[in-house]
């Protein structure tokens, strides 16, 4: 990688990416352990597309090497299974707002076109799981679990869906057989 700035760029979303795949995971026992089963799923897949986010940022940086301090934001906390959706999607929001929308605009400047394509991709994913918690906070807040079908993954970029699994990914162009259903 040439640039400094969007491979620090990297190494932050690598480590936001990775801090979101625990604490989905953590906040997805929560859910069931409340009597959201469906919540829980929904949590536990978006963590593994964050993991899929995180290994793509990674990959990106195959030619970089050593040791390097890495900030990135970070929601912290266990609450009720409402709270812990409505920290979900503000870290969501975020990324999409802010983080990735940046990081996207300074490695198209910087033409480090597999670090934008990363993010592209992340970014993307990110708007799908800021819609899916929205819908399940309400539920949630109605007193109910969130009614859903099969959870979809494409293990290429992280795309999420309710449902069957497209022909494509829309995002990255996989196809089906590089979904995963929860």
């Amino acid at each position: 990688m040439e640039n400094n700035m969007t491979a620090a760029n990297l190494r932050s979303a690598f480590g936001g990416e990775s801090m979101a795949y625990q604490r989905y995971k953590v906040w997805g026992k929560t859910a069931r352990g409340e009597g959201f089963p469906n919540v829980g799923r929904l949590f536990e897949a978006i963590a593994d597309a964050e993991k899929i986010h995180a290994s793509n940022h990674f990959k990106t940086m195959k030619d970089v090497e050593g040791d390097f301090l890495v900030p990135s934001m970070a929601g912290f906390g266990i609450g009720n299974t409402s709270m812990n959706l409505a920290k979900a999607i503000s870290g969501e929001n975020f990324e999409i707002i802010q983080m990735y929308a940046t990081y996207i605009a300074v490695a198209d400047f910087q033409k480090e076109s597999e670090a934008k394509k990363s993010f592209v991709w992340a970014i993307e994913s990110e708007k799908g799981h800021s819609k899916l918690y929205t819908e399940a906070k309400k539920s949630v807040d109605s007193g109910k679990d969130y009614q859903i079908d099969k959870i979809q993954i494409c293990s290429v970029c992280g795309y999420t869906l309710i449902g069957k699994a497209p022909e494509k990914c829309p995002i990255c162009g996989a196809t089906k057989d590089k979904f995963t259903a929860y």
